[in-house]
């Protein structure tokens, strides 16, 4: 049983791009995402007891997109709206009364951050959330970018590494680093609530 993480009303959990095209068989598959599915279940379960909006965001691309190879970009086509690829894992359990952000939707700007291009700043603040728990894929692009705005806007941020996964291992070593100079708190798996708390006085 996963130690509870200590989620309350004012609290944010944000679940980034849990979409087919990055599990296995997917256009732009994250090593090993699969793992963390069991572990974002459950953070869900802790969330909508504990009164916790859960925010659940997805690249929602056109077809030309200018992040794909075709358009000179660094990415296979992925994520195109409509698709099987941009569809949400099946696994993936939500509650009623979940927060979608759709990034990404314009052909020429790519948009990696949830905060970039969105009014989710705005509607958190609207809700008095002042801490955000960061999950999702892939840690060493969307999710670092969203979780270093959301330091930078003023919200407290913890990533949960359990619960995210790299394109690539160098790339999660590196992104980890930019978090932490970000004020970003990254939590280490063998964590333990009381951990979290107390960083979040610190």
């Amino acid at each position: 049983m996963r130690k509870k993480i200590g989620l309350r009303s004012t609290d944010a959990l944000l679940i980034v791009d849990l979409q087919l095209d990055f599990f296995s068989g997917g256009k732009l598959a994250v090593p090993h995402a699969e793992e963390i599915l069991p572990v974002v279940n459950d953070l869900v379960d802790e969330a909508r007891k504990s009164g916790t909006q859960i925010i659940v965001s997805r690249d929602w691309h056109p077809p030309d997109h200018i992040s794909f190879a075709a358009q000179g970009g660094d990415w296979p086509q992925h994520c195109v709206r409509g698709t099987r690829g941009a569809e949400f894992h099946p696994q993936l359990r939500l509650p009623a009364g979940v927060l979608f952000v759709s990034k990404a939707k314009r052909p020429e700007r790519e948009q990696y951050s949830d905060f970039d291009g969105t009014s989710l700043a705005e509607e958190l603040r609207r809700r008095a959330i002042d801490r955000i728990f960061v999950v999702g894929l892939a840690e060493d692009f969307c999710v670092k970018c969203s979780a270093i705005d959301a330091a930078r806007l003023g919200f407290e941020t913890h990533v949960l590494r359990a619960a995210t996964r790299p394109v690539t291992r160098e790339g999660g070593e590196s992104a980890r680093a930019e978090m932490r100079a970000a004020g970003v708190t990254v939590i280490e798996s063998s964590r333990s609530p009381q951990d979290v708390d107390h960083l979040s006085r610190i």
